[in-house]
């Protein structure tokens, strides 16, 4: 057995420890790793820059990497969110008694060894640990190198607070960070229940083209903003923009905006000086490109720049007749991620709504709201984007599976 293996056994051994606790010592680990990220940020930030000193500086995914006093306290506060939500164990979906007397009963039961394998992004860590040790799940976590020493800080200080308070440490998890020790968690079948992706397409790709254990995807997403003729334009602007600027490289922002082609001289007019602020990059068709002429960060699109997720200060522009036509383009480069309308037509809106096949789908708002603690759900895995067990925010509620219970009394069949 080699080490990642040891790892993956010590995980799947201990996972009972979390079935067993008590409800007081699963919210005292989930305030306590919330105070222990407080009362270490400067431990936390110290291990960060060695991972930022490592990361090319002009990469717009450094911010995916970064980790301040202000994100550390929203984590912080995020956490103990996640310690007030109800445990999603152990509630009685169904109930009743057979003619013969058996009683049934359905409950809902932890998934068991949940395998995380995500990118750059030092926040999972603790997202995930939280979720599942609020859901009674052991973590078994696979970061990248680029966020090495961060997650290391990070495990150390949960795996303290869990000896705290007599839960096994190894419920939680850090696998080494080199790529080869996916491919032993891809075939735990016997210790691992389900494995999540988050992060690029390509990782995506790989997880499910090689794991012979469960796979909930999440993550890719080319999210698009269709601008229709009955918009109010100035809604529409702040709309985009905000969809676009506000935070680039998280899988919620726009990647496309497809403006009919009635409102697109006004529309593109108003919008290049909003964009130039910042400045996004546009990749725009041909009808698109001659209204946008003059902008000085302005690129001929290619029919690849539809289908990218660009998670940087660029987008591409796609000037559409109408509705149907903007559904079309939507159905042939959507990752069913966040998918919105801006009009002032209801019709239309519900039309867009009903047809657009999206995990969250929107009329007259920005895509940046698809997120678990946005919508109420506290922190978040990520965005599940297939059909299976989870769609969306895929938060502490989906992080459970049933189990039926029988109390007979001798009956034989």
């Amino acid at each position: 057995m080699n080490k990642v293996q040891a790892i993956i056994v010590k995980t799947y051994k201990a996972s009972g420890a979390l079935r067993t606790a008590s409800a007081s010592q699963i919210k005292n680990v989930l305030n306590g790793i919330s105070t222990a990220i407080e009362n270490n940020a400067a431990a936390i930030i110290k291990a960060n820059k060695k991972d930022l000193a490592n990361y090319d500086a002009n990469n717009p995914k450094i911010d995916r990497l970064l980790l301040n006093e202000q994100r550390l306290k929203a984590i912080a506060s995020s956490i103990r969110k996640v310690g007030k939500l109800p445990d999603p164990t152990g509630k009685v979906l169904e109930k009743k008694t057979l003619y013969n007397g058996l009683q049934l009963e359905k409950q809902t039961v932890p998934l068991g060894v949940v395998g995380a394998i995500y990118e750059s992004r030092p926040n999972v860590t603790f997202d995930i640990a939280a979720l599942c040790i609020r859901s009674r799940n052991a973590a078994l976590l696979k970061g990248s190198k680029e966020a090495e020493h961060t997650n290391k800080v990070s495990v150390k200080l949960i795996k303290e607070v869990l000896k705290q308070n007599k839960i096994h440490p190894d419920v939680v998890n850090l696998l080494p960070s080199e790529r080869e020790s996916v491919n032993d968690m891809f075939t735990a079948t016997k210790y691992v229940d389900v494995i999540i992706p988050r992060g690029s397409d390509s990782l995506i790709k790989y997880v499910r083209e090689n794991s012979r254990v469960p796979v909930i995807e999440t993550g890719a997403g080319v999210v698009h903003v269709y601008v229709e003729k009955d918009a109010n334009i100035n809604k529409a602007v702040d709309i985009v923009v905000n969809a676009k600027v506000t935070r680039p490289s998280v899988c919620n922002a726009m990647d496309t905006v497809i403006v009919d082609e009635a409102i697109a001289p006004k529309f593109l007019t108003l919008l290049q000086p909003e964009f130039d602020k910042y400045p996004v990059e546009i990749y725009a068709d041909k009808k698109a490109h001659a209204l946008l002429k003059g902008y000085k960060h302005l690129h001929k699109a290619t029919s690849s720049d539809f289908g990218r997720e660009f998670l940087s200060l660029a987008c591409a522009v796609k000037v559409v007749k109408n509705l149907n036509e903007a559904l079309e383009h939507i159905q042939q480069y959507s990752t069913k991620h966040s998918e919105s309308i801006v009009s002032e037509n209801k019709k239309q809106c519900q039309r867009f709504l009903q047809e657009v096949d999206a995990a969250v789908v929107y009329s007259n708002a920005s895509t940046r709201f698809t997120d678990g603690e946005e919508f109420g759900l506290g922190a978040e895995i990520g965005i599940s984007t297939q059909k299976l067990h989870a769609r969306g925010p895929f938060a502490l509620e989906k992080l459970v599976s049933e189990k039926w219970i029988i109390k007979g009394n001798g009956q034989i069949r």
